[in-house]
């Protein structure tokens, strides 16, 4: 069922309500992976206990973002549709969250005491450029002195911004280049970017053990970063084409429960030949989460409360997503000074800033975002 949410005022089409609320359901997840690594980081641990594989929600959000852009604008460029205008529907849609990401990554970034994590007090007119920076969306070179934070962050101010800043070059590249394809020749790119992201992941060529990469601003990070949104993006958009709904009950509850269970599943040590962990990576991206998007959106809510749910979900996900890392810093910071590691000695804590981000996001949506994307779309996507 296609109902209106409040993505809706840079889009005229109607979205998928499952699909909403599933990105809902990943946001809310992504919210608790970053809880458990704080503990990490306190703790100078390399592993994160808890939802350990939370870092692909942003892969889940990729394929989405694509499935959805396709099905939003795919039939609009032979009609009225200018580059222009879809880069300004683009903006007005993610843009003025991701200011408000910036600016209470700068108020919390003061309170803390305007310091690196080693202590290093950072100068004002570096947190001013930082913050210029952030608003215009040009990364941070690491160990620059407006990478304020000092742990070799993109977007230092609020780290999450990463995402969104491969988002907007998986959008450049679709309005160039990707919606021109035929669907045969779209499906010949995703085989090869497939294949490339499962190089990169099952051989393990960041290091890292998985594919948690472009988050800083370094070689394999990049292009880590580029194949990791590229493969997703257009395997979304080559589902949008050939999307025909089956009939399914239960899909948003089906579709949830898969992904706090594959979210869950503990690190899998081996490297040899191949990397576990990098292997059970691309089982997730290539096979379920393609399967999770053909569900939801297949499926619809069959009573008020589910839809009530699913409209909630979705219309919190993205200010969730890129106002809550800031916050989490702050988190951090506190598990440092108290030398607390684990989340029996800290519930409390965890339990009032999961729910202040929560309500932080929704304020923030209906008290700025929803307004200004109303003048916004008023203003410079007046129907001629």
């Amino acid at each position: 069922m296609l109902k209106f949410t409040s993505a809706t005022f840079a889009d005229s089409k109607p979205h998928y309500d499952l699909l909403d609320g599933l990105r809902g359901v990943a946001a809310l997840l992504v919210v608790w992976y970053h809880v458990f690594e704080g503990y990490a980081f306190a703790g100078g641990s390399a592993t994160i206990e808890g939802i350990n594989h939370g870092y692909l929600a942003v892969d889940f959000f990729f394929i989405l973002s694509g499935f959805v852009i396709g099905y939003a604008y795919d039939d609009r460029w032979s009609k009225n549709l200018t580059m222009k205008d879809f880069f300004k529907r683009r903006l007005i849609r993610l843009h003025p969250m991701v200011i408000m990401g910036v600016v209470l990554g700068v108020i919390t970034f003061c309170i803390q005491g305007r310091v690196q994590w080693d202590g290093t007090h950072v100068a004002t007119s570096m947190i001013m450029l930082s913050v210029l920076c952030s608003l215009f969306f040009i990364p941070a070179i690491p160990g620059a002195g407006y990478e304020v934070r000092g742990n070799g962050e993109m977007f230092p101010l609020n780290g999450p911004s990463w995402s969104l800043f491969f988002e907007y070059i998986g959008n450049i590249l679709y309005a160039l280049f990707i919606r021109r394809l035929s669907t045969k020749a779209l499906g010949v790119l995703v085989i090869l970017l497939g294949a490339g992201l499962t190089a990169f992941a099952t051989l393990d060529v960041s290091g890292y053990g998985n594919i948690g990469v472009g988050w800083t601003l370094d070689g394999v990070n990049f292009a880590g970063g580029l194949m990791r949104m590229l493969f997703p993006f257009t395997m979304g958009m080559f589902l949008s084409r050939i999307f025909k709904p089956i009939k399914v009950r239960g899909a948003f509850w089906i579709c949830s429960s898969v992904l706090l269970a594959l979210f869950s599943v503990p690190y899998l040590e081996g490297t040899e030949p191949i990397s576990m962990n990098g292997l059970f990576e691309m089982f997730c991206v290539i096979v379920v989460f393609p399967v999770l998007i053909w569900l939801g959106a297949s499926g619809s809510t069959t009573d008020k409360h589910s839809a009530k749910i699913c409209k909630f979900l979705g219309d919190i996900s993205f200010p969730l997503y890129i106002i809550h890392y800031p916050f989490m810093y702050l988190f951090y910071a506190w598990l440092i000074e108290k030398q607390l590691y684990t989340l029996g000695e800290t519930w409390q804590v965890v339990l009032c800033v999961y729910i202040g981000c929560v309500i932080i996001a929704y304020l923030c949506l209906k008290l700025y975002d929803e307004p200004v994307r109303r003048w916004l779309s008023k203003k410079f996507l007046a129907k001629k």
